[in-house]
């Protein structure tokens, strides 16, 4: 009963942080496409909420479920002899991580900068600038391939690395695509007309 209990929680925080991961990716991509200060805010404020609301509580399921899983079932330590679960865990942490520190930072910094364009009254220079950074979105894209590796080494289970390599690979590819090819269809960061 115990390990069914444990498997259920751990599908439904993947599912809830899913959600959460798809509902943010969305609400940036309607925040990209407003010049409207109004419709931008809102679509940032939707951002917030998605995170600290969805993909918050799934990863901390995750991460209960997980550790539980791997203590019990596993063997604790000895997870780091098992290629799937290896990777599962590092790319769950390693996502974690990253998306607790740049991705979900700079959206609260976005924001608050928002904040302070609103209360101005028009898009300033310094949300131009913040919206065009790099990195956080590049950290952004990354999110949902690295979900789905995750989901693919835990449902698959393959034997070696293989899967783990290349599939990194793929999600990192996926989200410079992304990083590169979202900002030229709906540009931010320079001024637009």
């Amino acid at each position: 009963m115990e390990y069914s209990i444990l498997k259920f929680l751990h599908v439904l925080g993947a599912v809830i942080m899913g959600a959460g991961l798809i509902g943010v990716w969305l609400a940036d991509l309607r925040s990209r496409q407003h010049r409207d200060l109004i419709r931008f805010s809102e679509a940032v404020r939707y951002i917030n909420v998605f995170y600290d609301g969805i993909v918050v509580p799934g990863a901390l399921i995750l991460l209960f479920s997980g550790t539980w899983f791997t203590y019990k079932y596993f063997g604790g330590w000895n997870f780091i002899e098992t290629p799937w679960l290896s990777g599962m865990i590092f790319l769950f942490l390693f996502e974690f991580i990253e998306g607790n520190t740049i991705t979900r930072l700079y959206f609260v910094k976005l924001r608050k900068i928002t904040q302070r364009a609103l209360d101005k009254g028009e898009i300033t220079e310094e949300l131009e600038e913040e919206r065009g950074k790099f990195l956080p979105s590049f950290t952004h894209y990354l999110d949902i391939p690295m979900l789905f590796l995750i989901i693919f080494l835990g449902v698959v289970k393959p034997e070696n690395w293989d899967s783990f390599i290349y599939g990194s690979a793929l999600a990192i590819s996926l989200a410079l695509f992304f990083t590169l090819y979202i900002p030229r269809l709906y540009p931010w960061g320079k001024k637009v007309s």
